[in-house]
C-alpha cells in the first residue's frame, strides 16, 4: 500500500505529522507532497525537522496568488506526481485551497481520498475555507472525524455513516507529541526570551488576523478598545504583516504599542507558540486551529468571531464566541480571572476531540480499507440496487447492526427524542425515530 498526503499550510503540515509518523512507524511506503501554498522559513525543511518528521518528498512551489490560480497551479502539479506515483489513497486535511485541487485531482484519476478533519462546517459559505471543505467531503472515500457532531453534519448531508470513522481530531495529537519537543527546546524566539514569559502572571495572548476583524474599522477598534482597558493583564500579541499594516492604516498600532501591559512581537514558530500558549491563563483569537489547541492544553478561548466550525469547543465550555464586542470581551475576560469557579470549569472543559490517538485510529481505517479492497475506485459492473427512503418508530430491543442486518437496510439518521446521535453499529435504537434506506431484495 502507499499513501500520499498533500500538505498546504502550516496547520496541516503540524496537523498531519502525527499521521505521518504513524505510518512510518508502521513501514507503510508513503509520500509528502507540499504545494507551497505558504512559504517561508517556517515551511522550510526546517520546520519539518522541528516536529521531527521527514522532509516533504515534492514540493510544487505554488506561492501566494488568487484563489483561481493558485487552485490551478496546485492541480497541474498535483496532477504529475500522482500519475508518477500512483498511491492507493490522498490524504487531505482540513480546509485550505491544497486540500480543494488535492481531492479534485484524485477523484479525477479515480484515487480514493480520504478526508482528515471532515465534516466540519461553520455555514457561512462566504468563507473560502467552508467551500474547500464540502468540495472535500462530496469527493471523498473515507471521512476521518473528529467528533460526532461533525459525523452528523455529513449524514444530515446525506453521505453513508459505512465510510465514516469519529477518529478524534489529530490536533491533540500533535499538541501533545509537540508540545514536549517544545518544552525540550525552550523558547527560542529572542522577543519571547526577553519576556521572561517563565515568570509572567496573567498572560493573555492574542491572534488576529481574519479578514472580518482586521480590515473592518469599527471592529477592530472595539477590539482595540478592550486591550486598551485590560492592563491588569500581561497582553502577548505576535502579529501577523497584514494585521500590523491595517491597524496602521487605522491609526491603531501606535496607540496599542504604547501601552505598558501590551507586547508586540513578530510572528513566532509554532513550538514557541505551543510553549506561550501552554503558559497563559486565557487565549484571545479568530483562529480556528487555536480553539483546538486551547482546549486540549485547558486553557480558556474567548474567540473574536460570531460563528464557528468548532462549536464543540463552546458546547464543551472552553470556549466561547465573543464576537467583536468591547463590552462582551471585557465582561468574559473579568470573569475568567475573577470568578475562580468560573475559571476551572473553562479550563477543566471535557475536550471533544478526544485523547491523543486519533493518528492511530486514521491509520487503522486505512489499513482495514486496504485489506478489504475498499479502496479501489472502479466503474460498477453490476445493476445498481434500488431502495425506498423511510422513517420509523423503533419498539423493540434492537441495535443499529441489528436492524440493518434483518431489514436489509441502512440507517442514516438517529433521533432519541431530543437530539440527533451517531447511529453506531452496537446503538440500541429502542424509542428511538431512524431515517433508513431499504433495499430491495
Amino acid at each position: 500500500m502507499k499513501i500520499a498526503t498533500i500538505l498546504g499550510t502550516r496547520p496541516e503540515i503540524i496537523k498531519m505529522a502525527p499521521i505521518i509518523d504513524e505510518i512510518s512507524k508502521r513501514g507503510i511506503d508513503q509520500i509528502v507532497l507540499h504545494t507551497g501554498q505558504h512559504y517561508d522559513k517556517e515551511m522550510s525543511d526546517n520546520f519539518f525537522r522541528d516536529l521531527e518528521i521527514p522532509a516533504p518528498n515534492y514540493n510544487i512551489h505554488v506561492g501566494s496568488g488568487t484563489h483561481g490560480k493558485q487552485t490551478g497551479l496546485m492541480m497541474n502539479g498535483i496532477e504529475e506526481v500522482l500519475l508518477k506515483e500512483k498511491p492507493d489513497i490522498v490524504l487531505v486535511q482540513g480546509d485550505t485551497n491544497a486540500v480543494l485541487a488535492g481531492a479534485l485531482v484524485a477523484s479525477k484519476l479515480h484515487i480514493a481520498i480520504g478526508h482528515v478533519e471532515a465534516g466540519l462546517r461553520s455555514f457561512d459559505m462566504t468563507m473560502p475555507e467552508e467551500v474547500n471543505r464540502r468540495v472535500a467531503d462530496v469527493t471523498s472515500t473515507m471521512y476521518f472525524i473528529p467528533t460526532e457532531k461533525s459525523a452528523i453534519n455529513l449524514l444530515a448531508e446525506g453521505f453513508s455513516r459505512k465510510n465514516m470513522f469519529i477518529t478524534g481530531n489529530t490536533v491533540v495529537d500533535a499538541c501533545f507529541r509537540h508540545l514536549e519537543i517544545a518544552q525540550k527546546r525552550g523558547f527560542e524566539e529572542e522577543s519571547l526570551r526577553n519576556l521572561d514569559i517563565e515568570n509572567m502572571n496573567n498572560i493573555l495572548t492574542l491572534t488576529m488576523h481574519r479578514a472580518e476583524n482586521v480590515d473592518v474599522e469599527e471592529r477592530v477598534t472595539n477590539i482595540i478598545g478592550a486591550l486598551k482597558e485590560l492592563s491588569n493583564l500581561n497582553i502577548i500579541f505576535p502579529i501577523h504583516p497584514r494585521t500590523k499594516h491595517m491597524l496602521e492604516n487605522f491609526g491603531l498600532f501606535d496607540e496599542l504599542n504604547n501601552l505598558d501591559h501590551v507586547n508586540i512581537v513578530k510572528p513566532i514558530g509554532y513550538l514557541d507558540f505551543l510553549l506561550l500558549t501552554s503558559k497563559s491563563t486565557l487565549i484571545l483569537t479568530d483562529s480556528g486551529g487555536l480553539q483546538e489547541e486551547a482546549i486540549t492544553l485547558d486553557v480558556p478561548a474567548l474567540t473574536l468571531r460570531y460563528n464557528t466550525e468548532r462549536p464543540e469547543t463552546v458546547t464543551a465550555g472552553g470556549n466561547i464566541l465573543v464576537g467583536s464586542d468591547k463590552d462582551v470581551i471585557l465582561k468574559n475576560v473579568m470573569k475568567i480571572l475573577n470568578d475562580e469557579s468560573f475559571a476551572n470549569k473553562m479550563k477543566n472543559a471535557p475536550n471533544p476531540y478526544g485523547q491523543g490517538n486519533a493518528a492511530k485510529n486514521t491509520v487503522d481505517a486505512i489499513c482495514r480499507y486496504y485489506g478489504d479492497g475498499l479502496l479501489d475506485i472502479e466503474a460498477p459492473d453490476e445493476v445498481m440496487i434500488s431502495f425506498n427512503r423511510k422513517m420509523l418508530s423503533i419498539n423493540e430491543d434492537i441495535s443499529v447492526k441489528e436492524f440493518e442486518e434483518k431489514e436489509n437496510a441502512l440507517i442514516h439518521l438517529v433521533f432519541d427524542g431530543d437530539k440527533i446521535v451517531f447511529p453506531r453499529d452496537n446503538l440500541n435504537i429502542n424509542g428511538m425515530i431512524i431515517a433508513y434506506d431499504k433495499y430491495q431484495n
